[in-house]
């Protein structure tokens, strides 16, 4: 694409979203790599409240999810709706407060959490001061983000920022209408539903908050990335326009099924189990779109780690986005429920999607926003390439066993119709599960420490020359 001289990007928010990113994500996963180690080593509890597993496992989640994902997500964004419309952002002040009301939220999060105030939802368990502050920050983000554009010099909106504004529009729905509470004092609210409707409100928003944050965002991640990386066009541009409505359409029904064999109708499980059987066929079809891009361009993965980051989470994405319609079918259901493969499931699409898509998404910005030919080294992307999919593939594997093992000793019965093994020899054997579990999640962890090394390195050879002829169009 052709674009003028006369205008100047605005790349400062984008290199703050951007080098947090990688700060949150060795906060976020190291403290995964803890909490694996208490299930091991039950003593690191250290028995206080603050420390322990219950604590932690809201933070971890809450770091890696909106802390390093939400960071990508601001940086990708602000850097792709700049450069596909060809214009500035909208407000760069209003960039700025999300950035650093967003880092706020995380910083508040941290603190809140370990203390044991929580609302207690899955991926939302903020009390109602924080909600509020995600809520101004959200509509400052939205207000940036479609502002940019309004204001675009372009005719056509390319479709990763269709991703990303139904990513935005969505998760303010969602976040709003879960977070509907009353509050008490300052740190204790209650939410405005009760029983079953809670839960039914609760995981329409958690596996939105999945399919929306967690993969609507990231796939206008893909969809600039991987086609600019690779060199060659979208494959299918059509393909891309249909994967979109298809997806925005059909994700929004599938949350019940999380909530198979409860208090649930009847009616309204089935609904989520049949939806998200037909999700299957827009989610491999972004997938198939984003792996034929490479068509004429595979042999650059022998030389391009950062390609490989891109194509390997594009794997990922089409595993897990197979495995769990498959995990929504009632019978399957029946023996995945409450194991270890549905924490299988899910670091399959965190990891292997959703962190690999945005490692290959900052190894490509960080140095055009720093205003380098390349990141410092080509050797350690490479390595950090091979120690993020070993240990991805340790992770879940050993989940997946663990998790199938426990539900088969769960559901097992003696003629007398009691249970054959109790929880505690359950727990005994899923503890091989849980060692492999840590290991594969320190090496991912140690794969994270040397993408921070490696940026810090780019970083700090650039110069504020070369960082201000970065953001000149170009």
């Amino acid at each position: 694409m052709t674009l003028g001289t006369s205008t100047a990007y605005h790349y400062k928010v984008v290199r703050q979203f951007a080098i947090m990113t990688v700060v949150w994500g060795i906060v976020g996963m190291g403290l995964g790599v803890f909490i694996a180690a208490q299930l091991v080593w039950p003593e690191l509890n250290f028995n206080l409240p603050w420390t322990s597993f219950g604590r932690l496992r809201p933070l971890h989640t809450n770091a890696v999810i909106f802390a390093f994902g939400g960071c990508a997500l601001f940086a990708t964004s602000y850097y792709t709706v700049q450069r596909t419309c060809q214009t500035q952002l909208f407000s760069p002040k209003l960039a700025a407060f999300t950035f650093w009301g967003w880092q706020l939220v995380i910083v508040l999060a941290a603190i809140s959490l370990p203390l044991g105030f929580t609302s207690s939802k899955e991926y939302a368990e903020l009390e109602w001061p924080i909600d509020l502050l995600i809520t101004v920050v959200w509509v400052a983000y939205a207000l940036v983000f479609f502002g940019t554009l309004m204001k675009r010099k372009t005719k056509h909106i390319y479709v990763g920022n269709w991703f990303f504004g139904a990513f935005i529009i969505t998760v303010a729905l969602l976040h709003i209408v879960n977070n509907l509470e009353v509050p008490v004092s300052l740190t204790k609210s209650y939410s405005l539903y009760s029983g079953a409707t809670d839960a039914m409100i609760q995981w329409w928003y958690g596996h939105n908050a999945v399919g929306f944050f967690l993969t609507a965002g990231f796939l206008g991640m893909m969809y600039y990335f991987v086609p600019k990386q690779a060199e060659r066009p979208v494959y299918s541009y059509r393909l891309s326009i249909v994967h979109f409505w298809a997806l925005i359409t059909l994700y929004i029904w599938a949350g019940p099924h999380h909530l198979h064999y409860t208090a649930l109708p009847d009616w309204a499980q089935s609904l989520g189990m049949v939806m998200s059987l037909v999700l299957l066929a827009p989610s491999w079809g972004g997938m198939i779109n984003g792996m034929m891009t490479l068509s004429g361009a595979w042999h650059k993965l022998r030389s391009d780690p950062i390609l490989r980051f891109l194509v390997v989470s594009l794997a990922f994405y089409g595993m897990s986005t197979f495995e769990g319609p498959m995990m929504a079918i009632k019978t399957v259901n029946a023996l995945s429920h409450y194991t270890d493969w549905t924490i299988g499931h899910v670091h399959a699409g965190a990891l292997g999607w959703v962190a690999m898509i945005s490692i290959g998404a900052l190894y490509h910005m960080i140095p055009k926003i720093f205003g380098r030919e390349h990141m410092y080294s080509i050797g350690l992307i490479n390595a950090h390439f091979w120690l993020a999919t070993i240990g991805t593939v340790l992770y879940i594997a050993s989940m997946w066993v663990s998790g199938i093992v426990q539900g088969l000793m769960w559901r097992a019965i003696n003629d007398d119709g009691t249970l054959t093994y109790s929880f505690v020899e359950a727990l005994q054997a899923s503890h091989p599960g849980f060692v492999v579990r840590l290991i594969g999640g320190a090496i991912f962890f140690s794969g994270m420490l040397l993408m921070a090394y490696n940026t810090w390195r780019t970083v700090r050879s650039a110069q504020p020359a070369q960082i201000a002829v970065a953001a000149q169009m170009a």
